[in-house]
Parts: C-alpha cells; structure tokens; sequence
C-alpha cells in the first residue's frame, strides 16, 4: 500500500507541474540499455539485460542541485534460477513438483513503468552527477520460487554520472534493483541485482 500511495504523489506531482507554465529546456527524451545479476547468495541465480525509454522534465533548478522527475518505460529479459532446492519448504502443497520445476533456467519477461525522482549536483557546464530513487508498477510472465506471474513493483536506488554536449546527454549509471509484489502474491521473496546502464538523451527546447 505504501508503495501505491508514494507512486501516486509522483504521478500528481508531475501532472501538478507540467500542467503549469511550461520553460523552455526543462523536457528531455532518451534511451537507456543496461544490464546486470543478483546479488552474492546461495539460494538463486538471476541475470538480465534491459531497455528503457527515458522522459527526464526538471522541476526546479536552484543554486547548488536540479531536481528532476523521471518517467521510464521498461522491457527487462531475466534468466533465472533456483540453486538451493530447500527453499521450497516440504510443508509447500507438491513441493517435489515444484523443486523440479524451480531448479531449472527459466526465462523472464518483465514489463515495467517506474517513476523516479533526481537530484542532480552539476560539477561545471558539462558533468554532472545525480542520485535517483524510483519505483513503478511491473508485470512479470513467469512464475518461479520467489515471485508470483503477474502484477509487482520494481525499486530502484542508482547513483549516475552524466556528461552534456550541446543538446545531448550521455549517461553512466550503476543502480541496486529490487523487485517484489509486496504481498499481493503467494510467492513474495523476489529478487535484488545490481546493474549498470548507459544512455543518451536529448534536451527539448531551449536550455
């Protein structure tokens, strides 16, 4: 619930301001790719790579930091893997069945929007870094030992450097991802990975 709650303020709080005089150079529109894996454990594998559009609009720009809302469309293509078979509990209804089937490489297709807030700490005209928080609905197309098929939320906490030419932007950015249906599902554990991702974008208007 707390995670719908927040997701809806950032959907209010862009409408709120892109409904309001528009400025010149607030609006930009990009391509992410990026790729990564789980987090060090035991229990599973998960590896990924993924595509995603980018809408950065700049909300404020004061003396020392720019704040930004980020709007991000995403594809995600995992494989993943259980490796510790004992994490399906005996007590678990077909639990043979089920540690057959989770101990095998699967193939997962998420399709996600996250919306994200950015505090940008321009270094001179052209570099720049920032830190962004998001959150977003998903929909995942493959049931495993640790997430249900269906309806989840993506988290994502990223520390990004970009360098400015001109209109363009170029971006390196490693971020810690997490994904879970918070409770709306029987299988809830869900994954965490590091990943990193590269991207341009292009400023709209007048900077």
């Amino acid at each position: 619930m707390s995670r719908t709650l927040l997701l809806g303020l950032l959907v209010f709080l862009v409408v709120f301001r892109m409904s309001g005089q528009e400025r010149e150079g607030n609006l930009r529109v990009g391509f992410n790719y990026g790729f990564g894996s789980e987090l060090k454990n035991r229990n599973y594998t998960f590896t990924n790579h993924f595509y995603k559009a980018q809408l950065y609009y700049r909300l404020k720009e004061a003396k020392h930091f720019q704040y930004e809302v980020l709007v991000q469309p995403e594809v995600n293509f995992g494989t993943h893997q259980l490796l510790n078979f004992y994490f399906v509990k005996p007590e678990e209804p077909d639990y043979l069945e089920k540690r057959a089937a989770y101990t095998k490489l699967k193939n997962i297709n998420e399709y996600v929007l996250n919306i994200g807030f950015l505090i940008r700490k321009p270094i001179n005209k052209s570099l720049s870094v920032y830190f962004l928080g998001s959150i977003g609905p998903m929909i995942t197309d493959t049931e495993t030992e640790r997430m249900s098929e269906g309806f989840a939320f993506a988290d994502v906490l990223a520390l990004g450097f970009s360098v400015k030419a001109q209109r363009f932007h170029f971006d390196v950015r490693p971020s810690i991802r997490h994904v879970s249906n918070a409770g709306l599902g029987s299988s809830n554990a869900g994954y965490n990975t590091k990943n990193i991702e590269f991207g341009v974008s292009y400023s709209l208007g007048k900077d």
